[in-house]
């Protein structure tokens, strides 16, 4: 969650539960653009506003360059009023430190992964097209009658052309 507040003014920015990088917000990007000196972003921990360590950096530098700042609820130690040798200190441990966690819960995941795969439990996503799809099947067949063009088969079968031509070469093999 990130609150921007202008002068007591408090307005809901982005409530965003999708994973994705600060960079790639766009109501995190838009309130950044819109920051003026003086302005505090609330966020309810660090963890949810960038990915990366790097990412964390580059955002507490813009905002500190627009002479505004960022508070933590979760993280109070966190103090970008003052340009404090500790809460620089503390950001990169913080920073790191959770970087370190999502590195380390990627990788339990991938190895879970793998040893489900081992042991057969694992087979991955469900195909979207079996063997059965009546869609699939009759785009098949009007691929193969070559009276119509791919687009036109596509279109009226509600099938991808990625997925149709994925489906013909492997019905080739």
């Amino acid at each position: 969650m990130f609150t921007y507040n202008a002068k007591y003014y408090l307005k809901q920015a982005q409530n965003n539960s999708k994973s994705d990088t600060a960079k790639n917000r766009e109501q995190l990007q838009k309130m950044l653009q819109d920051l003026q000196e003086g302005d505090i972003i609330y966020v309810t921990d660090l963890t949810r506003i960038t990915r990366s360590t790097q990412d964390l950096f580059e955002l507490i530098d813009l905002i500190r360059r627009k002479k505004a700042s960022l508070k933590s609820l979760k993280d109070t130690w966190l103090n970008l009023l003052e340009d404090n040798p500790y809460s620089q200190f503390l950001i990169t441990v913080m920073a790191g430190v959770n970087q370190l966690e999502r590195d380390l819960i990627r990788m339990r995941q991938r190895e879970g992964i793998e040893l489900a795969k081992k042991e057969g439990k694992f087979k991955g996503r469900l195909k979207k097209y079996h063997k059965n799809h009546a869609g699939m099947n009759y785009a098949v067949k009007l691929y193969k009658e070559g009276g119509m063009t791919v687009n036109q088969i596509c279109e009226i079968t509600n099938v991808s052309r990625a997925s149709l031509y994925r489906n013909l070469s492997e019905r080739n093999k």
